[in-house]
């Protein structure tokens, strides 16, 4: 009799605990089927962002998303630069945008190249000496003034302030590049040029002269 009545009371239990297993697994079957669109939403969000921070497989170029857009960028500001440098450095230097990660770029798609067109080689931008980087940053400075003049419906950027640099350059650069800046003057711009380069003050007409003393300094203008 005791073992009927213990049977009997482990039965009840199992009937019991049958009874809730039953109940929850229909409560987690309904969880799980109204969780799974968020599910497959997840994935889907998950694999894009992966795809758009570079880290897919299936990103080819392993670019972000950002760097890819700023590259697009980039190719329409060293086409613009381009026709700058060559007159800058008659005809020899040109820029050319690279796919490949350069310094301190993780994600690739913003490096830059200078192809010589003496040698037929391309190098990376540190080998240049300085006025040669000088005159390869002003290049891109007026190519990017170029680009955003025409994203901004045509809209002039009427001023151009360039510091310094000028001192680096040999004589036949020098004129080279402030042939092109007379350039943008006759197109309408305003160009400012801070320098100290004494064969500067024959080829600028309008000067801002700084002059030094003990009791601080004095401006005055030459050439109007």
């Amino acid at each position: 009799a005791d073992a009927a009545d213990a049977a009997r009371s482990a039965a009840d239990t199992a009937a019991n605990r049958a009874a809730r297993l039953d109940s929850l697994q229909r409560d987690l079957t309904g969880a799980l089927s109204a969780w799974a669109p968020v599910r497959d939403d997840l994935e889907v969000a998950a694999r894009i962002a992966s795809f758009s921070e570079g880290k897919s497989s299936d990103n080819q170029l392993q670019m972000s998303l950002s760097a890819y857009v700023v590259a697009y960028r980039l190719t329409q500001v060293v086409a613009a630069a381009n026709e700058r440098l060559a007159k800058m450095s008659d005809q020899r230097y040109a820029l050319e945008h690279s796919a490949a990660k350069g310094a301190g770029d993780r994600r690739g798609g913003l490096a830059l190249m200078v192809r010589d067109d003496w040698s037929g080689e391309s190098r990376d931008p540190a080998t240049l000496s300085g006025g040669e980087t000088f005159v390869v940053s002003l290049a891109l400075a007026v190519g990017l003034a170029d680009v955003i003049m025409n994203e901004a419906g045509g809209q002039m950027l009427d001023t151009l302030f360039v510091d310094e640099g000028f001192g680096s350059l040999d004589a036949d650069t020098l004129d080279d590049v402030l042939d092109v800046l007379d350039t943008l003057r006759e197109g309408g711009r305003i160009i400012g040029v801070v320098s100290h380069v004494t064969e500067m003050r024959e080829r600028i007409p309008t000067q801002l002269a700084v002059a030094k003393g003990r009791d601080g300094s004095t401006l005055h203008v030459v050439g109007v």
